[in-house]
């Protein structure tokens, strides 16, 4: 019951840890160790620095700890590669300073930050691929936990649109493509895709005000998506680099022009309400 009365933040870090405890345990999605001090130990030092040059203030300790730990799980390096563990936490947490309009930064930090690796060092990174195996019952908990803290926090209307958006495009990807139904939705029962539903299209900072505003960027982040995974029936090799983290581009690519077309029209307003000199 005390989780239940967290704030959201504890709520998300407590989800975290336990899909990262749970994958550790199941299927060594840490990789080691020294992965694990890395990551952490630079988001948690470049949070505080990065707070304290910027704005004159302390920094987020568990905002840090969310992202190295996010980072952690997602990134999945050439053997032998540290420096991800490095670059990938300063850029998540440089951005929320250096990346802004009208006050705010726009790209979730986790997102850009892995978003950018994958496009700069294709042939370095890769992301996350581990599945729960056939173990339905982890899933479901797990799943459960996700869905229990997303309506704690009032965001049970993002998650669940976006799933249910990814469980319909499947059918149809499946359809059109003549493959096995549960082998397109299989993704969204993994990792990956609960720190993507879960953390990355829920953040505060960077989704659209108002349910409706979120339910429609959420539908139109997942109708991109679904045009990313269709791309290997093109050829455009421009593009490729996109198939290799297809939800991950797409929140990249949509996210951040939703919140500034949201700013933009927020300013117009508050332009408008001023009332005009007598």
């Amino acid at each position: 019951m005390k989780l239940l009365k967290s704030s959201p933040p504890w709520l998300f870090a407590s989800l975290l840890t336990t899909i990262i405890v749970v994958g550790e345990l199941t299927h060594d999605i840490l990789g080691g160790f020294d992965r694990l001090a890395l990551a952490l130990g630079t988001s948690i030092v470049a949070e505080h620095v990065v707070s304290r040059l910027f704005a004159g203030r302390k920094g987020n300790t568990l905002s840090a700890y969310i992202t190295g730990n996010s980072i952690l799980v997602l990134t999945k390096p050439a053997a032998g590669l540290l420096w991800p563990f490095v670059m990938g936490p300063i850029l998540a947490i440089v951005s929320k300073a250096a990346l802004r309009y009208r006050g705010q930064h726009i790209w979730n930090p986790t997102n850009l930050s892995f978003a950018v690796l994958l496009l700069v060092a294709p042939g370095s990174m890769s992301i996350l691929s581990h599945q729960w195996g056939n173990d339905w019952r982890l899933v479901v908990l797990l799943l459960g936990l996700g869905f229990l803290v997303v309506g704690k926090s009032g965001l049970m209307h993002v998650s669940g649109t976006y799933a249910l958006a990814f469980s319909a495009l499947a059918v149809v990807r499946a359809w059109m493509l003549g493959l096995p139904v549960l082998a397109e939705l299989a993704p969204i029962t993994g990792p990956m895709y609960m720190l993507f539903m879960f953390f990355m299209i829920t953040d505060p900072r960077t989704i659209v005000r108002g349910k409706h505003g979120r339910v429609i960027v959420v539908l139109i982040i997942a109708l991109v998506e679904m045009g990313i995974r269709l791309l290997d029936q093109v050829n455009w090799p421009l593009l490729d680099p996109l198939l290799t983290a297809p939800p991950i581009f797409a929140l990249f690519l949509v996210g951040p022009i939703a919140k500034v077309l949201e700013l933009r029209r927020q300013a117009r307003a508050e332009v408008e309400a001023v009332p005009a000199p007598a």
